[in-house]
């Protein structure tokens, strides 16, 4: 674990809320020179405190109007690898994140889909058909509210 200032946490704020930012925008906010805060985020990218930039889309209007959380209990672990469910899973376009859980269930997925009818076609030809796939609990998203994460 990297040891943070008030100003790493600053500059993480900043970028969480904007990461196209110039190291000379942010530090213009931040009250630092243009080289001061480009070594700092450098330092964060260099010890893996920032792992990368992502570009958040907007699912609805390129189509995607539902989206569905599924719960996936494996039905023969020893039979089938988890890496071979994984890989197989991960394959699927409409699958946005496969996350290995402990709970109920061993896996949660999310899952986008053009409506409830083409959601119900990705699980009945796709998901439901995967090696070892056996129990299954989906939940509809009605809304979402981002959050930044702990910064501390």
């Amino acid at each position: 674990m990297i040891e943070l200032d008030d100003v790493d946490r600053r500059i993480l704020r900043e970028l969480v809320a904007d990461a196209t930012q110039s190291a000379s925008a942010l530090g213009r906010k931040l009250g630092l020179s243009q080289p001061a805060t480009w070594r700092r985020v450098k330092r964060l990218y260099d010890t893996g405190v920032i792992k990368g930039q992502r570009m958040d889309l907007d699912r609805e209007k390129l189509g995607f109007g539902v989206s569905v959380f599924l719960g996936i209990k494996l039905a023969t672990k020893g039979r089938v690898s988890l890496d071979d469910f994984e890989r197989a899973v991960s394959a699927i376009p409409e699958v946005q994140s496969v996350e290995h859980i402990l709970g109920v269930y061993d896996y949660r997925l999310r899952v986008v889909a053009r409506d409830i009818s083409d959601f119900e076609r990705v699980l009945r030809r796709r998901i439901m058909t995967l090696p070892g796939v056996g129990d299954v609990e989906a939940n509809v998203l009605l809304s979402e509210e981002r959050r930044p994460g702990p910064i501390g």
